[in-house]
This record gives structure tokens, sequence and C-alpha cells, in this order.
């Protein structure tokens, strides 16, 4: 027989039992067993006799007291908003599962079921009992038998389908985005920005959603882990689902994969559990284990993408409540493995390392003090500024501002932060300064192929200092932070609204941009190189550039190597031997840029039309070459080409032109060959792969190979290496 039905006050009591529920929530506040949920705290206590009169039980029944946390973060996709609804819904299939006694919109009062949970005998990680896993597999087919007549009404963007797998999933990953990421990304964005992971993260893996076996939808948990099972003291039936506000209906793929994953089984088990789930769902409803094999990997894929948002959130704000080195590590260690599990999911590309994460938390933590560090000597360190003395202090930047400037970065929303493959680039205002600046901090322990030789900080005020027409950053201050961050501080160059982004030619120049890019070349070549690189000139170019690749092949890893060999590319002494083939003439030298890629250059509304940013492949050498690298590096049509080679040698006095029309086919092939060893080892390696010119590079691979092979008269190979598919990708 099921419980009496609950009293039902009169309009004129509702108030008086209103008043005596409110009391009774709060003894449970101050005397109860508590235990926390995604959005509640839970206290278990005995019910006074005159709580038992109004809920109908007996006197000293025990009930579990759901209080709604304010300072919860929504960090979970939610089907209905009524969980007393849901639990009306299952009480004819699952008997025993918890029973809502009380509901209002701050708390609520359940039954309380008697027994211990799964965790509290069998810790995450531990291997669970056969039988055990049998029972829960149970507990997940008995849920297919609940029907969806007698569940809440769905949302109306639910599949109208109820056998479409393709559409439940999609709408699990545009419900994340619009549940967990969208309402969390004022205060968390910067943060996951920091870390690599795009606004469009989510919405991106929706659309890659495939095709699926057709499974007929049922109810799920959705949360069915060691926390949220009960093994019962009565053995009768051994295992009690709680918890219940996360449920939803849709695929029961879905619920095995959650399931997995939150139970945190060891990887040795997960086959026993995946069949025990086939073989109770069988039973109940065959056609749920439809293409089981083939299309579990999706819901798994989902979970981990998913959960990077909430893992990522629950570690910043535990730093919140205990700041300590030991909760920093923990919370880094506990970033770097949700990291590492939605990497492949949300085609993360490279994972940021420890350095990297702990000081993106840190940062994170410090703005959310909005500067007030009083009394917290170890967290006031991260303002601990020692200024590198070859860049003055500024009298428009001075050090305070610095400070500032420190103190915004950690706050600065997503839609601010740049992430480069060597800096990540924040964009803040600081108070008393009239411009907003970028505060560029060197990524730790990143590894660039492609060296630099010039001190960008250098090559900017020599062309401050110079008086020409080249648009570039001023800057603003230079020096090293709390753990020895490099920072650079230079003066914004994208919009006038700092909440716009940059807008990048990344698809090639128009016809005036073009013009204005070149005219600022040509004035390259005025800016007194001499100051920065007292030996330039020395030598040929474009024998020293011919030499630095050389290097940088020979000195690729092992692996980037043993690809670069499977798929036809020479060792480092075989391309010597190709690539001295060639020579170009002497031309005077100028400083150049060294790597005009479309990102490296910023619309703007002037005659100039673009800013060039990012100095740091800076070098000294042959104007004719900057170009050539700009055309390799841009999407750039025939007619934009010839207008910006006959712009620049009408630009230019002979010396820095001469012999031009010879010359440039060999740079061009140089940065074709180049591309082909770089790219690829980005590939291999996962270097900077969010970088956004490098994911476009590795995305043309295939084409960067023939090309490349093609011009140094080697054959394509043909492999079974199984890396040459990844390359290709």
């Amino acid at each position: 027989m099921g419980a009496p039905p609950l009293p039902r006050p009169f309009l004129g009591e509702r108030a008086s039992h209103d008043a005596a529920y409110r009391a009774f929530v709060r003894l449970a506040a101050e005397l109860g067993q508590a235990s926390s949920g995604h959005h509640n705290r839970n206290y278990v206590l005995p019910l006074t006799e005159g709580m038992a009169r109004l809920v109908g039980r007996e006197a000293g029944t025990s009930v579990t007291v759901r209080i709604r946390r304010p300072d919860a973060l929504p960090v979970v996709i939610r089907t209905w908003q009524d969980e007393a609804e849901i639990l009306d819904a299952v009480r004819g299939i699952l008997p025993h599962a918890p029973r809502c006694l009380v509901k209002r919109s701050d708390f609520a009062i359940h039954s309380f079921v008697e027994g211990v949970p799964l965790s509290s005998v069998c810790d995450n990680g531990k291997p669970v009992d056969t039988l055990l896993i049998k029972a829960l597999a149970g507990l997940l087919a008995q849920m297919a038998q609940v029907r969806r007549g007698a569940l809440p009404a769905l949302p109306a963007a639910w599949p109208r389908n109820d056998m479409d797998s393709q559409g439940f999933l999609q709408t699990l990953v545009k419900l994340a985005d619009r549940q967990i990421r969208r309402p969390n990304w004022a205060s968390f964005g910067g943060l996951f920005a920091a870390l690599g992971i795009p606004e469009d993260a989510l919405a991106s893996l929706a659309g890659r959603v495939p095709a699926m076996a057709r499974r007929p939808y049922s109810l799920l948990h959705a949360d069915l882990h060691r926390d949220n099972v009960i093994v019962s003291y009565a053995g009768d039936p051994p295992l009690i689902c709680v918890d219940w506000e996360l449920a939803t209906y849709g695929d029961p793929l879905h619920d095995l994969a959650t399931h997995l994953v939150r139970m945190r089984y060891p990887a040795h088990q997960w086959a026993e559990v995946v069949d025990a789930w086939a073989e109770a769902m069988q039973e109940v409803r065959p056609a749920a284990v439809n293409g089981l094999a083939k299309d579990l990997r999706h819901y798994l894929a989902f979970e981990r993408a998913q959960s990077v948002f909430p893992d990522v959130m629950r570690a910043a704000r535990s730093l919140e409540e205990s700041f300590t080195q030991t909760s920093l590590d923990e919370a880094t260690a506990e970033v770097r493995r949700a990291l590492d599990a939605a990497a492949e999911p949300l085609r993360l590309g490279s994972v940021p390392r420890e350095g990297e994460i702990r000081r993106a938390l840190f940062r994170w933590l410090v703005s959310r003090m909005n500067g007030d560090i009083s009394g917290r000597a170890w967290i006031a360190k991260a303002f601990e500024w020692l200024p590198d003395r070859r860049v003055p202090e500024r009298p428009d930047f001075p050090a305070a501002a610095v400070r500032e400037a420190l103190l915004a970065e950690g706050a600065a929303p997503a839609g601010r932060v740049f992430k480069g493959t060597a800096h990540l680039n924040t964009v803040v205002s600081v108070p008393g300064v009239d411009f907003p600046v970028v505060v560029r901090r060197k990524l730790p322990e990143v590894c660039r192929r492609e060296r630099g030789f010039l001190s960008e900080h250098t090559v900017l005020r020599a062309i401050e200092e110079s008086s020409t027409q080249v648009a570039a950053p001023r800057v603003l201050a230079l020096g090293e932070t709390f753990q020895s961050d490099t920072i650079a501080i230079h003066t914004y160059v994208g919009p006038g609204d700092v909440d716009r982004p940059p807008n990048h030619p990344v698809h090639g120049l128009l016809p005036h941009e073009a013009d204005g890019l070149v005219d600022q070349l040509c004035d390259l070549t005025r800016v007194r190189y001499e100051q920065i690189d007292p030996t330039a000139g020395e030598g040929a170019f474009h024998r020293w550039l011919r030499d630095q690749l050389i290097s940088l092949v020979r000195d690729l890893p092992k692996e980037s190597q043993q690809l670069a060999r499977h798929l036809g590319l020479p060792d480092a002494d075989r391309l010597q031997l190709i690539l001295s083939r060639h020579e170009v003439s002497q031309r005077k030298p100028a400083l150049l840029h060294g790597d005009l890629n479309p990102w490296n250059l910023v619309r703007r509304d002037d005659d100039r039309a673009l800013t060039i940013i990012d100095w740091e492949m800076a070098v000294v050498g042959d104007p004719l070459y900057d170009l050539v690298r700009h055309m390799h590096l841009t999407p750039t049509r025939p007619e934009i080409r010839d207008r910006m080679f006959r712009r620049w040698e009408r630009g230019l006095p002979e010396e820095y032109t001469r012999d031009w029309r010879e010359d440039w086919r060999v740079y061009r092939w140089l940065e074709i060959v180049r591309s082909a060893y770089v790219d690829l080892d980005r590939i291999v390696t996962g270097a900077s792969l969010d970088a956004p010119n490098v994911r476009r590079a590795v995305d043309s691979y295939a084409v960067t190979l023939a090309v490349a092979t093609g011009s140094l008269g080697l054959p394509v190979r043909s492999t079974a290496n199984p890396y040459l598919a990844r390359a290709l990708a």
C-alpha cells in the first residue's frame, strides 16, 4: 500500500503552516546532518510532533530537508524545474524513491531513504562488486518502464520524435551551452579563454553530432553516481536512487554514459558495466541497445566535453573558500584533468600545462578580491612588479598604472582575452589612463620551432622613435611579476569599443589595405636597424635564412622527424643539398616584421589601413622576404599580389628591390618547405593548435605537403604509417 495522502490545509491555515515549516527548516540547518547537492544543502533529522502531524508521518521519523543554496553556480542541465513532479511520476515503478512531503521555492522536505550511500562503503575509483553492478543496471532498466504520460511536460525545444538519438544529443549540447556556459560566461569567460576554451566550443560540438541508431526514449536519472545510490538496510530493494533533480527524458545511452563517467569505475570494469546494462535493458526494452557499440562513445564524449565547464568553475570557486598553496595545486590538477578529458571532443588543441593553469587560476582569484589583498601577503606578491629598466617608466603610464592593469587582467571578460602562439593577451582599462592597454603575458613552457632574434620592446621603441608612418603599438612597461612571469604592457590598437574584437584580414587584404601595408613596409626601411642589431647586414640574408631552416629540421623531435621521413620529406642533410641549388641577389637590409600573418594585422579606419602587431619574430634582412612571407601566410589573390609588388617596387630605391622578379619565387619556395616541417611538427606535438593562424595552417596540411614535396622535386610517398591519417586530418 502507498503512503496516506498528505493533509491539505485550508487557505487560512497556510500561513501558520509555512511558519511551522520554516521553523523546522531552521532547526534542520542548526542540528541536522549536512551534505551538499548541486543546488541544495541536505539535512537529515527526525520529525517533531508538530511537523509529523502536518506531513502525516509518525513523530521521530527521519526526513531530508533540502535547502536551496542561493550562491550555487548554474553548472547542470535541467529538463524540469520541479523535482517533486518527477518523484510523483516514478512512484509507481520505483516505490522506494523519496517522496516530497513539503515543497516551497527555497526548500523542500523529502521522506528519508534508510541506508548508507554507496560512496561511504565503496570509494570513487575502487572496483564495484559484480552483484552491485547488476543491481545498478537493473535500476537504470527499471526507469525505462516509467510512462511518458506520467512525466511532467517536456520543454518546447525537445525533439518531436521519441526515437531521434541524434536530435536528443544535439539538444543536450545546446542545453549545456544555454544553461551552463552562458550564465557563467561573464564571471568565468576570461578564465576559460586563458585556458584555451573558446566561446563557441559547445556550439561547434552540436554541429558535429553524427547520425546514430534509433532508440526509444525513456526516463533517465542522468546523475547516478555513488553519492546518489543508497544501499538499503532491509535489502528489498538492495539499491535506491535519490536526488532526481537532473532527471530527463531521452536516449537511454545518455544515462549509461553519465553513470560510467560519474561513478568513477576503474577502467577494467567499464566493459562489465556496459554488458550488465545491455543485459538488463534487453529484458525490458530490447530496442534500447540498438547501436550500443557504435554510439556510446558519442555520449561519453559529450559528458567529458560539458564537464569541463562545471569542473573548472568549481575548482576556481574552491580557491575563494580556502586559498593555500595546497588548494591551488589541487585546483590546478582538477582543471588539468578536466581539460585533458575535454580536449578531444571539444577540439581544444594543446592543453595548457600545470604552470599556465596555476597562473590563470591565481589571476582569476585575485581579480575577485577587487584589489582588496590586505592581510593576504602571499596573494599580494602577485602585484610585486620587477620592472625591466630597458623600458623606462613613462609619464603617461606610471608604475601605479602597471599594478592597476595587473589587477584588471584576471577579471577581463572572454572577449578581451586573446591567446596566441607564445603570449596571452588581455585588453584592460586602467583608472586614470585615457586609453586601453594590452597586458601581454608570455606563456610558460611554450616551445617555438621558429626562433625570435630581436627583443620586441627594442623593435617597438625604435619604430616609435623613427617618426615613420609604421603603425605599431607603443611599449608602456616591461618586467617580471610573481613566479617570474614575463609581462609587457602595450597600447591597444583594436576598435575604440574594447568589447568588440579586433578585425583581422583573415580572408586576404582589400586593395586599400594592400596599399597601406606596402607603404608601411617601405617605411620600415627608414627605421635605424643598427641600434637594434649592430651586426645586421653582415653576410647573405638568404643563406642565413636557409641555414635557420636546416637547423630547425635537424632539431625536430624524433617523432616529427620519423613522420616527415615517412611522408617523403628529406632529412636535414639532404634538404641542405637541395636548398643550396638556389641563391638570390644581395639587397640592402632593413628591419622586417618576420611574421605578417593575418592575425598580426589589425584593420583601422585611416589611410594606413592596418596596424601591425606582435613583433617578436622581427629580424633585419632582405625587404623582399617580408612581402613574400606575408603572401605565403595570407590568402592573396593574383591581382592583389601584382598590385603589392608594383607599389613596393615604386616606393623603394633600387638598392632594396633589384632582381626581385627572379628572386621572389625562391623565398616563396623556402616558405612552402618551412611550413611543411613546422606544421607537421605542430600536428605531432599539438603545440599552439588553439591559435587561429596555426589551426588554419594544419587544417590545410595535405595541400602544404603536396606542394612542398613537388617543389623539392620529390614524390609524395604512400605509407601505411598510422600517423599519416592524423597528419592529414
